[in-house]
């Protein structure tokens, strides 16, 4: 809730019609709620406060109106969108987060180190498990530099045309050298798998060559993020390539309560998020498993009319995600 003397500043302002300081309260509120987390009541306020009025981010505006092409099917080689991720929704280890803010920072204070003759990082590895933060980690960062984000697709990017995939490559990396993107390559190992892969065919072991030559030859401002769940299958060379790498493990019982509180926020709810019996419940699982288990079990709390989401719930909701997981 919203500090009294806030409020009271909003009823006045209302009350006496000065809307520039009802704007300025209620501003003051919907920051408020961010600092808590409460990012859906935040965006709700905003929505009834600007409408349909409220200017467009800059990263929005940046936004290239046209991207590259498949040649064979005419579909987009990318995603262009806006992200608003903010850093408070990322759950790592104190050494995952302060690589991100070393990042961050290299990125903001560009200028400077450019003045001593120094790049910032651009090409960077993201590794780990399925659903530990990768992709929003892309998205988190792509937010904080205020960037549009920039998903590769390798549906349209990989033909079954000969050299086709090459071909599109370089279309992609010269759209990145051309607008300042956080470009995300998803599934990397796609790309770059290792090429003395006995079973893979000469064109697989050519895109891998392409993917190194353009990468080497990358000069641009964008910041290139390449994310992968099986980093073991990656060309030894492609290492290389990258001036950063970061992995994503699965979360240790240190960072559950950190990432039970996120998921759970703005839920009544019969315990705490660092309860011996609710970790026990969610250890040794992704952050993606956990908000999925999450959303069932409140689903459920909501259905049934329930005050207040229990152990139970959760328990219930995991048993159902377990059988889910064991049939598929």
């Amino acid at each position: 809730m919203a500090s009294g003397k806030v409020l009271r500043q909003l009823i006045k302002a209302g009350a006496g019609g000065d809307l520039a300081a009802f704007k300025a309260a209620s501003k003051s509120i919907i920051e408020e709620e961010r600092q808590k987390q409460h990012h859906l009541l935040a965006n709700d306020l905003e929505r009834i406060l600007y409408g349909e009025s409220k200017p467009a981010p800059a990263s929005f505006l940046r936004i290239p109106s046209s991207v590259p092409t498949d040649k064979e099917r005419g579909l987009p080689l990318l995603d262009i969108r806006q992200s608003q991720r903010s850093l408070e929704e990322l759950v790592l280890s104190k050494a995952g987060m302060s690589a991100i803010e070393d990042l961050l920072e290299e990125h903001r204070r560009a200028d400077v180190l450019r003045s001593y003759g120094l790049q910032p990082a651009s090409k960077v590895l993201f590794f780990g498990p399925p659903g530990c933060g990768k992709t929003m980690a892309a998205e988190v960062i792509a937010s904080e530099l205020d960037l549009p984000l920039a998903i590769v697709r390798l549906d349209a990017l990989v033909s079954s045309y000969l050299g086709e995939t090459a071909a599109n490559l370089r279309k992609v990396f010269d759209f990145i050298d051309q607008n300042e993107v956080v470009a995300l390559f998803d599934e990397f190992d796609a790309l770059g798998k290792e090429r003395a892969d006995s079973s893979e065919h000469g064109e697989l072991r050519r895109v891998v060559n392409a993917v190194l030559q353009m990468m080497d030859g990358y000069r641009g401002k964008s910041l290139l993020i390449a994310a992968t769940n099986h980093e073991q299958i990656l060309d030894s060379a492609v290492w290389r390539r990258f001036d950063d790498t970061l992995e994503f493990p699965v979360p240790g019982t240190d960072l559950l309560p950190q990432i039970l509180q996120l998921k759970l926020r703005g839920v009544r709810r019969q315990f705490e998020t660092d309860s011996q019996s609710l970790l026990k419940i969610f250890k040794g699982l992704s952050p993606a498993d956990i908000e999925r288990i999450a959303r069932r079990a409140i689903k459920r709390m909501i259905l049934r009319n329930q005050e207040f989401l229990a152990l139970k719930d959760l328990t219930k909701a995991r048993e159902r995600e377990s059988a889910f997981s064991s049939i598929t």
